[in-house]
């Protein structure tokens, strides 16, 4: 389970989405309120974000958030209209390494996975896997769930479907694997334009929280997800059960059923 944050809005720097607000994602890190199972997010963390008409880019580390020495500096300097970041908290067999630790990118998307496949490597990867092209399978390095979720939704993007449709579409195939696991499927995408977000379980399991703010004072114009609220409840709306959200660059949001 991890803590997740976007931001779609004016440029921003990076330490105001981590740290300004009063339960931020960096508090969030030590004091969650809301994660099943713990209160500590400390298994890395990692930031991505968009160049001035270039690709994505990712910051990843396997420390703490509290403890990486370049985080002040980058925070006060690294500047962007898109954000999105995340705090972990590693699955049981799942390591605290580089390539488990979010956000994945392949360019153009930007990803993250807040949440588990019940016993994932004592069935599910191995379905998953089969879901995988050869090419697709190939270019995993970690052993997490969130890392093939991300290829599976790579996979359907690759066949055509637009990234709300490829979201659905990977939920539903979690959804239909052998076993019936039961699965948390909270999921941030950017690609560059959008964010998409959805709120999803599968097979019995609770959905994660996970909230938006279009209206908070802190962020004037902007759209904010998050995985726990960072301030007054008055200024967060929470994301429907079993649902996704679409926003574009003006703000709007749109609301899909899974």
């Amino acid at each position: 389970m991890c803590r997740l944050a976007a931001y779609l809005g004016a440029d921003l720097l990076l330490h105001r989405l981590l740290d300004e607000a009063p339960h931020s994602l960096i508090k969030q890190s030590w004091a969650s309120e809301q994660l099943q199972g713990t209160r500590l997010n400390a298994d890395g963390f990692g930031f991505g974000w968009y160049r001035q008409d270039g690709p994505a880019a990712v910051y990843t580390s396997t420390l703490p958030i509290w403890s990486d020495g370049n985080l002040a500096g980058l925070g006060h300097s690294l500047n962007s209209r898109l954000w999105l970041a995340c705090v972990r908290s590693a699955t049981p067999g799942q390591a605290v390494n580089q390539a488990n630790t979010q956000p994945f990118t392949d360019g153009k998307h930007l990803f993250l996975h807040n949440g588990r496949i019940d016993d994932f490597n004592q069935g599910p990867r191995r379905d998953l896997h089969e879901h995988l092209s050869a090419a697709m399978a190939s270019r995993i390095e970690g052993n997490s769930d969130s890392e093939y979720l991300f290829a599976l939704v790579k996979q359907h993007l690759s066949a055509g479907l637009s990234p709300p449709d490829a979201l659905q579409r990977t939920c539903q195939d979690i959804g239909s694997l052998p076993g019936k696991a039961a699965a948390l499927l909270n999921m941030i995408m950017a690609d560059g334009e959008r964010l998409y977000a959805c709120r999803h379980a599968v097979n019995g399991a609770q959905c994660p929280s996970l909230y938006y703010s279009n209206t908070h004072p802190h962020y004037p114009d902007a759209v904010v997800i998050a995985s726990e609220r960072f301030s007054l409840p008055e200024h967060w709306h929470e994301v429907k059960p079993h649902s996704l959200l679409i926003v574009n660059r003006r703000g709007e949001i749109d609301t899909l059923s899974i």
